[in-house]
């Protein structure tokens, strides 16, 4: 893979606090096909529209869609307007509702609130520029069907680069050591998710591009990570099980900050970086909470006992 030939676009969020170097969209320019991964939302599409011009982009062949959360499809309607030759690649979960979005907005709104109205609203699709394939000519990319983070999550190998969307959560750049944490939101269902991260690690890709946020390498050692903290956030939920409620987040905070090496570093982060990640490791932790509230008995008691 050469990455000269592979360029971030930054679609920073300057009305949310924190969300700066988390969303972006990726560019793959090959001499034979050019490539956007990830468009991003309604309300950052004319930053988008405008770096593609300044990298001299008249066409894209292909818009993949790791998953159609609104932060990282909901302007591809948006975009296909000044490129409506692209074909949009998504997993055929996620098709209709990028075709009548309608249900994915009152969802979004629903989920997210004032962030979703942020994002702006999600344009609809043509049915006739999206679809589903498995191995996208001539430009040789293969394409995985990886649930976890989202039902309909998608990762995309071309040659020794794969870009991972969320399979194996988020990253930040820390100055001392690594930073990730898990994204898994409900509904999460933990063995489903680790299927998806050993599928990855077994194609042995030399990069990854994590949608939030960076191209890294080794990118196995980064799936593995990732892979490692499902299996200790998941405990860490299940050691806190009686804890109330209202005090639950803080103590599984405080128990993280303890067994997790990576997460540990979230004190590096600058003050408004860190906010946004104790924001959003709510929604994480609120994920396998649901996860292991649906085990039976024997099975939550695996966890407490360390079998899993």
């Amino acid at each position: 893979m050469n990455l000269a030939n592979l360029h971030c676009i930054d679609l920073d969020q300057p009305e949310l606090e924190g969300f700066r170097r988390f969303i972006s969209s990726w560019l793959l320019q090959e001499h034979s096909f050019t490539a956007l991964i990830d468009p991003g939302p309604l309300s950052t599409i004319p930053t988008l529209v405008n770096a593609l011009r300044q990298r001299g982009v008249d066409h894209l062949d292909y818009i993949l869609l790791t998953h159609i959360h609104i932060d990282h499809a909901g302007g591809t309607g948006e975009l296909l307007k000044y490129f409506p030759t692209a074909r949009v690649i998504c997993h055929p979960d996620g098709i209709r509702h990028m075709v009548n979005p309608e249900k994915l907005w009152q969802g979004s709104l629903q989920v997210l609130g004032a962030m979703a109205e942020v994002y702006g609203e999600i344009i609809a699709v043509p049915s006739t520029s999206i679809a589903f394939e498995e191995h996208l000519l001539p430009a040789n990319i293969r394409v995985f069907k990886t649930p976890g983070h989202a039902p309909h999550h998608l990762c995309f190998q071309f040659e020794d680069l794969l870009f991972g969307g969320e399979v194996c959560g988020v990253h930040s750049l820390v100055e001392h050591g690594l930073y990730m944490r898990p994204a898994t939101p409900p509904r999460f269902i933990y063995d489903v998710a680790v299927d998806s991260i050993d599928r990855m690690i077994a194609l042995q890709p030399r990069y990854m591009v994590i949608a939030h946020h960076g191209l890294v390498e080794p990118a196995v050692t980064y799936l593995q990570t990732g892979r490692d903290q499902l299996q200790l956030w998941v405990r860490a939920v299940a050691e806190t099980a009686q804890v109330g409620d209202e005090e639950r987040e803080e103590v599984v905070y405080q128990w993280l900050l303890e067994h997790d090496p990576v997460f540990r570093n979230i004190d590096q982060l600058d003050a408004d970086i860190y906010a946004r990640e104790r924001y959003f490791m709510g929604n994480s932790i609120r994920g396998m909470r649901g996860y292991f509230d649906s085990l039976d008995k024997d099975q939550q008691q695996q966890w407490l006992s360390g079998q899993r």
